[in-house]
């Protein structure tokens, strides 16, 4: 679930009005396009002087070989030694104009909010051999999302976003269902028989 996501060049615009101050990465970096495991991807997080953009790279290296752990379920994300570093201590909000997924037919979607141009995905971070890394939490799909597969992002409202970095407050968003999403399928098959 949620192996790539991608940043329209327009979302800059947005964050300005959201974050306090950026890291000078940010400003030498073009995060416009395609944002995939690996990959090193601006994100919000909160400090003394208000919510900041820095950035982080995308997988927690958690076994030698074995593939980087990208997402964490909000279901076991509190009981998983391995995240509760990160999802208590160094929350983030990984910015996103969509995300994409691919069905059982390998056939791609986009999916996208309808009513602003920019996503907040709830995740958080950690130390790992001198580099931050991060994972997205996924929760259940909603009725929007469900045809395609049966995660998605934990997406926040803005409203949100400060709640996000409140302990009380974040284990309550655990539990919501993010917002109905538009789907967008460059090619999709259709069936004969109905």
């Amino acid at each position: 679930m949620c192996s790539r996501y991608y940043i329209d060049s327009d979302i800059e615009n947005e964050l300005e009005k959201v974050v306090n101050n950026a890291d000078q990465q940010i400003g030498q970096n073009c995060f416009a396009g395609d944002i995939r495991p690996t990959d090193v991807a601006p994100v919000i997080e909160k400090t003394d002087h208000g919510l900041k953009l820095s950035t982080c790279k995308w997988g927690y290296p958690l076994a030698k070989g074995k593939n980087l752990v990208i997402n964490a379920r909000v279901e076991t994300v509190l009981d998983k030694p391995a995240f509760q570093n990160g999802i208590l201590y160094h929350r983030i909000l990984i910015p996103a104009s969509g995300f994409y997924e691919w069905n059982q037919l390998k056939e791609k979607n986009s999916f996208t909010r309808t009513d602003v141009a920019t996503l907040y995905m709830a995740g958080f971070c950690d130390w790992f051999e001198n580099e931050r890394r991060f994972v997205i939490v996924t929760t259940a799909a909603n009725d929007s999302m469900v045809k395609v597969h049966d995660r998605m992002p934990l997406i926040l409202e803005k409203e949100e976003i400060g709640d996000w970095f409140n302990n009380e407050k974040m284990k309550t968003i655990l539990h919501q269902v993010p917002t109905r999403l538009k789907r967008h399928a460059e090619y999709e098959q259709q069936s004969l028989f109905g």
